[in-house]
């Protein structure tokens, strides 16, 4: 390999480490989260730059992670400001974790604070138990 492509090796290696320490994850849990599709050590390899990722590799591990993109791992964009914070992140995993009507909830409560100029698209209404519920929270 040349220089050039052992620097982006390493940079792809970086990006997956903080992408995992952003979940807080262990290299053991990410395996897990791939359904042991990647082992620990080969993920590892991967953070340490001794390894490439391939394009199919960082599509896995970006959705075993869900903080990133593949695009991200893979150092594709344009513009670095792609990655989650470590709040955005927990925010979006305990997103994942509540129901559909606590969903609704906060995404109720992400427009009620939204300035006007940064809209975000409607909620769809959804009939529960016969009646059709608005996007507003009382």
């Amino acid at each position: 390999m040349t220089d050039s492509e052992l620097d982006l090796t390493r940079r792809i290696g970086l990006r997956l480490r903080a992408a995992r320490h952003a979940r807080r994850l262990s290299l053991a849990e990410l395996a897990t989260l791939t359904g042991d599709l990647y082992s620990k050590s080969r993920i590892s390899n991967y953070e340490q730059g001794l390894r490439r990722l391939s394009v199919e590799g960082a599509r896995s591990l970006a959705k075993a992670l869900g903080n990133v993109s593949a695009t991200h791992l893979l150092c594709l964009e344009e513009n670095g400001d792609f990655a989650l914070s470590a709040d955005e992140v927990q925010l979006l995993d305990a997103f994942r974790r509540v129901d559909a009507d606590w969903q609704r909830r906060v995404l109720a409560c992400a427009r009620a604070v939204q300035p006007e100029e940064l809209e975000l698209l409607p909620l769809p209404s959804r009939r529960h138990r016969g009646v059709n519920r608005s996007a507003t929270v009382s």
